[in-house]
């Protein structure tokens, strides 16, 4: 196991029995501070954030960046760090009252009636919001497409801006704890498989109704801390 990882992580196989296993969920590590995020990078961005606490260097801040609170969604994109410009996998600590105002602020990427009524309403959100929302279906650990869907948030303009510096509590590189469980992924038990500790994040109904969040067996709007 990586030493001294900031990460408080537990077995997959034991967290799978307990996690929902559809709907819309935002499944994040979590405490009274901060959320923990995910993004991968090539190694000239990802390790002078990790040596640096913030983002800069060869980080453009004139484009829309994706943060992930689900692990596995990460692993889904990065291919488990073995993506080409993904090699760097950041967890990112982000300040807990920032999460929840980028949640709110969030606009669906794709048009929702449910949520905006008319296409027009739709398109006057999108171009004032500086967070996008999109889910996407989550995946196993192997890769397969789960019934339940994984939330990530695009960041431009402002949110982006202060998102790189001052929204930011810590940033570790994660990459060696990847590595070493990318070699466990392939057993059919998984037991061996080690992952970040996560739990449905709670959200006021408010927001939850805007996100169009699946209830769960809590009401939708809590999780364990």
């Amino acid at each position: 196991m990586a030493a001294d990882l900031k990460l408080r992580i537990d077995r997959y196989s034991a967290q799978r029995d307990r996690w929902p296993a559809t709907g819309r969920v935002v499944f994040a590590q979590f405490d009274d501070d901060a959320v923990v995020v995910y993004q991968a990078y090539r190694p000239a961005i990802g390790h002078f954030a990790a040596r640096n606490g913030f983002f800069g260097g060869a980080f453009k801040l004139d484009r829309m960046t994706w943060i992930k609170p689900g692990f596995l969604w990460m692993m889904h994109r990065s291919q488990w760090g073995q993506s080409d410009g993904q090699q760097v996998v950041l967890a990112v600590r982000l300040r807990r009252s920032a999460f929840d105002a980028i949640l709110a602020a969030s606009v669906h990427s794709a048009f929702r009636p449910g949520v905006y009524g008319t296409h027009d309403a739709w398109r006057q959100r999108l171009a004032t919001s500086d967070v996008r929302l999109q889910w996407d279906p989550d995946h196993s650990p192997t890769g397969e497409k789960l019934d339940r869907r994984a939330v990530q948030l695009g960041l431009r303009g402002e949110a982006v801006a202060r998102y790189s510096r001052e929204w930011i509590l810590d940033i570790e590189d994660v990459s060696d704890f990847v590595a070493e469980q990318r070699e466990h992924i392939a057993s059919p038990s998984h037991e061996a498989l080690w992952v970040p500790r996560e739990d449905v994040y709670p959200v006021n109904r408010e927001v939850a109704a805007h996100l169009e969040l699946s209830d769960t067996t809590d009401g939708g709007t809590s999780g364990e801390r």
